[in-house]
């Protein structure tokens, strides 16, 4: 069956878990984009509480070169660089879930946090009431490891929700069967534009 289903992966800053998604689903030939919902873009920094901090519109390769320049040992070792690289190689900057007029079949958001801020940006668009979208939420932890096994969880729910004839009527078994299958709780709702 052809991959039409329009996808979004949401996380926080669209640096790591969506990031990661996005690769992972692209490389599968599904048409994807990915977001994040937070307000600024947050990077580890030397320490816990002096985080790098990022408006949207900073290219991945400007936040490349400005870590390289700040401590290309610390960055290289905690993998930030290694991140940033893929995302510039996928696209110029990182992306903000509420400003994106695009419309979507899905939405996987990577946290119940994100969940929530994608929902309430629902609450203020102007809609028609047209066009479903399916917002599905599986709880990420923040880091390469558990991205890259996200990125394969999201891969297959993808790949089960694009496989079915008729998605509004078989999601919510198709969803059942996916969380016993990965024994993660996932959260979902259906969203109109």
């Amino acid at each position: 069956m052809a991959n039409d289903l329009k996808i979004a992966v949401v996380c926080s800053s669209n640096q790591n878990r969506s990031m990661e998604a996005h690769s992972f689903l692209s490389k599968k030939g599904f048409t994807v984009k990915s977001f994040g919902t937070g307000n600024m873009v947050k990077l580890p920094g030397p320490a816990p509480d002096k985080p790098n901090i990022y408006d949207f519109s900073i290219t991945y390769d400007a936040m490349y070169r400005d870590l390289m320049q700040k401590d290309y040992e610390l960055y290289t070792q905690n993998g930030i660089l290694h991140m940033l690289d893929r995302n510039r190689r996928i696209k110029a900057n990182p992306e903000r879930f509420q400003l994106s007029k695009d419309q979507f079949d899905l939405i996987i958001t990577c946290e119940e946090r994100v969940y929530d801020q994608v929902l309430e940006d629902f609450e203020t668009r102007d809609r028609n009431d047209e066009q479903a979208v399916h917002i599905i939420n599986i709880d990420i932890q923040d880091n390469h490891e558990e991205a890259t096994i996200g990125a394969f969880m999201i891969c297959e729910l993808v790949t089960m929700l694009n496989a079915s004839e008729d998605l509004d009527n078989e999601i919510d078994e198709i969803l059942q069967d996916f969380e016993q299958k990965v024994n993660r709780p996932v959260l979902h709702t259906v969203q109109f534009y």
